[in-house]
C-alpha cells in the first residue's frame, strides 16, 4: 500500500524536470485508480477458490513490475503503465489481505476477538498509504536521482516482501470447480436507498482522499512549503490521522456516517479557505479535520455496506456488497481529479478549481447523508 502513494511527493519534480502539466499529473493518478477498479471487479474476489498467499503473491508481482517500469520507462506513457500495472496489484491486495489477517489470526488464536486483526488490517491499508508519502519524501532528500531512487527502493523492498509471503501459510483451499465470474454487487431491494448512500458517502470520502494523495505536494509547493520531505510528511500525518480516528471511534456504522461526514465537509471548507488566503497552516488544518472525518466516515460506509448485503455479515453476500462500496470509492477517486487537470488546462486558476472541488464534496456529502438516513419506523438491522 505504501508503494501506491510513493510518487506523491515526487509530482511537482515531474512538473518542474520532466516538464508535466497538471493535467498529466492528474491523469496518471487516475491510471492507478483505474488500475485499481478493473482489479476490483475482476480479481479482487478470486482469492475466495484460488488461496490468499497465491493471489497476494500475484499482487505483490504486480508491484514489482511496477516498481521495473518507473525505472526502465521513464517517459510519461511509461509513468501511465506504471500506475496501471500498481493499482491492478492493489485491487487484488484490498480486500484479500484483509482476510488472510483474520484468517490467520483466527488460526493463530482460537476464540480471541478478532479486534486485533482489524486494527492491524486499519494500519496497513491507511497507514501504509500515508507512509508511501512520507518515505518518497525520504528518499527524495536521501539519495539523488529523485524520480529513480524512491522505485529502486521499494523495488528491492517488494522482491523481499515476496519472499515474505512465499512462507506464510495458506487458508484457503484451492477449489478448482468453481467457474469464475467477475465480482457482483448483491444487496437486498429493502436496504438499497441506504447502501446506495453508503456508496455515494465512499464516492465523496474518495474525492478528498484524491485531492491529498494526487494534489496535496503541489498545492503546498504554491503555498510556499516545496521540500518533499515536508509535503510527503503532511500527507502522511493526514493518513495517520485517518488511521487513529478509525481505531478510536466505535460507533455503530450510521452513527460512524453521521459523525464523520460533516467533519470531513468542514474539514474541506478549512482547507479550501487556506488554499483561497495563500495560508499553507490554514490547509494543513483543514486536511487534518478532514483526515479524522475520512477514516470515521470510511468505516462508517464500509460497515453499512458489509451489514446490507443480503441482511448482514455471514450469508455469502457481505463481501460481494462491500466490494460496491469500495468500486463506488474508486470512481470518486478518479473523476473529479481529473476534472481539476482538465480546469487548469483551460486556464482556471488552481485555488478556484480546487474551492469548485470543496464545493462539489461537501454537495456529495450531504447527498449522501439525505440517502443514507434511515425511514422513521424502519427496524435496525443486526450490524448497521
Amino acid at each position: 500500500m505504501a508503494f501506491a502513494t510513493v510518487p506523491t511527493p515526487l509530482w511537482p519534480i515531474y512538473e518542474s524536470q520532466r516538464g508535466m502539466s497538471q493535467l498529466t499529473v492528474t491523469v496518471a493518478f487516475a491510471a492507478y485508480a483505474v488500475g485499481v477498479l478493473v482489479s476490483l471487479f475482476l480479481l479482487g474476489h478470486v482469492s475466495d477458490w484460488v488461496g490468499r498467499r497465491r493471489l497476494l503473491l500475484a499482487a505483490v508481482g504486480a508491484e514489482v513490475v511496477s516498481a521495473a517500469v518507473f525505472l526502465l520507462w521513464p517517459a510519461t506513457p511509461g509513468v501511465l503503465v506504471a500506475r496501471v500495472v500498481c493499482g491492478v496489484g492493489v485491487g487484488m491486495i484490498t480486500a484479500t489481505a484483509t482476510a488472510h489477517l483474520a484468517e490467520l489470526h483466527a488460526a493463530a488464536r482460537p476464540g480471541a476477538s478478532p479486534r486485533r486483526a482489524a486494527l492491524v488490517s486499519t494500519a496497513a491499508n491507511i497507514g501504509g498509504l500515508g507512509l508511501g508519502a512520507f518515505l518518497g519524501g525520504v528518499v527524495v532528500t536521501a539519495l539523488p536521482s529523485p524520480l529513480v531512487a524512491p522505485y529502486a527502493v521499494f523495488g528491492v523492498l517488494l522482491l523481499g516482501l515476496l519472499a515474505l509471503l512465499a512462507l506464510a501459510p495458506e487458508t484457503v483451499e484451492r477449489d478448482r470447480s468453481v467457474r469464475y465470474r467477475p465480482q457482483r454487487v448483491v444487496v437486498p431491494r429493502e436496504s438499497r436507498r441506504r447502501y446506495l448512500g453508503a456508496a455515494v458517502a465512499g464516492f465523496g470520502i474518495f474525492m478528498a482522499l484524491g485531492l491529498f494523495t494526487a494534489l496535496a505536494p503541489t498545492l503546498l509547493t504554491r503555498l510556499g512549503v516545496s521540500e518533499p520531505l515536508l509535503t510527503g510528511g503532511a500527507v502522511f500525518v493526514v493518513f495517520v490521522v485517518a488511521a487513529t480516528a478509525q481505531m478510536l471511534v466505535t460507533l455503530d456504522p450510521p452513527g460512524l456516517l453521521r459523525a464523520g461526514l460533516p467533519l470531513l465537509g468542514l474539514g474541506m471548507a478549512v482547507l479550501a479557505v487556506g488554499v483561497d488566503a495563500g495560508l499553507s497552516a490554514v490547509f494543513v488544518a483543514g486536511a487534518l479535520v478532514a483526515g479524522a472525518g475520512i477514516g470515521i466516515a470510511l468505516k462508517g460506509a464500509l460497515g453499512t455496506g458489509l451489514a446490507l448485503g443480503e441482511g448482514g455479515p455471514g450469508n455469502g453476500h457481505s463481501g460481494e456488497a462491500t466490494a460496491g462500496i469500495f468500486l463506488a470509492a474508486y470512481l470518486g477517486i478518479t473523476l473529479p481529479i481529473v476534472g481539476i487537470g482538465l480546469l487548469t488546462q483551460a486556464g482556471v486558476a488552481l485555488p478556484v478549481a480546487v474551492t469548485g472541488f470543496a464545493v462539489v464534496v461537501v454537495a456529495v456529502l450531504v447527498a449522501a447523508a439525505v440517502l443514507g438516513a434511515r425511514p422513521r419506523g424502519e427496524a435496525v438491522p443486526a450490524g448497521s
